[in-house]
């Protein structure tokens, strides 16, 4: 049984990877994620942001969202990788888990194999806020006044204030 990508899915995947990295970065103190804006993962998305801002407070990162426009796939580079992917898996049939992992495996993009991990976890969908919630987290994001919901900074609590 698979589940679908959620914010929760989404935010638990950039814990996982700090959690693998961070101490080799200790001197990191901010993160710049570039998003594409789904349904997921967009600015007032409140299990997203929420989600963030617990993991802003738990590493002390300033974290900053900023998104892509409408269409700007030629712009992202996590499209031309998963351009490279549909070409190197030339139409097989992906119908079970690990054919999928196996070809993202055995793929190079820009001479590098990709780090390739499958999370089994089932995410509920639909978990929501209530607006009194999200407007206690807006109080923690720094929207630019220019982009507004476009690129949007949460920095940790003792920072923040």
């Amino acid at each position: 049984m698979t589940s679908k990508v959620t914010s929760d899915c989404l935010v638990d995947r950039i814990e996982e990877w700090w959690n693998e990295v961070g101490e080799r970065f200790r001197h990191v103190t901010r993160l710049l994620l570039n998003l594409d804006n789904g349904p997921e993962n967009h600015s007032r998305r409140t299990q997203f942001i929420q989600r963030l801002v617990q993991f802003v407070d738990k590493t002390g990162l300033t974290v900053e969202l900023a998104y892509y426009p409408p269409y700007h796939s030629k712009y992202n580079s996590i499209e031309r990788c998963w351009g490279v992917l549909e070409q190197h898996w030339n139409g097989s049939l992906l119908d079970e888990l690990q054919v999928a992992l196996d070809f993202i495996e055995s793929m190079t993009w820009r001479g590098v194999h990709p780090v390739v991990a499958a999370a089994t976890k089932l995410y509920r969908t639909g978990v929501r806020l209530s607006k009194e919630a999200m407007a206690a987290l807006e109080q923690r994001l720094s929207r630019d006044p220019l982009l507004g919901r476009w690129f949007v900074t949460i920095a940790p609590k003792a920072a923040s204030g």
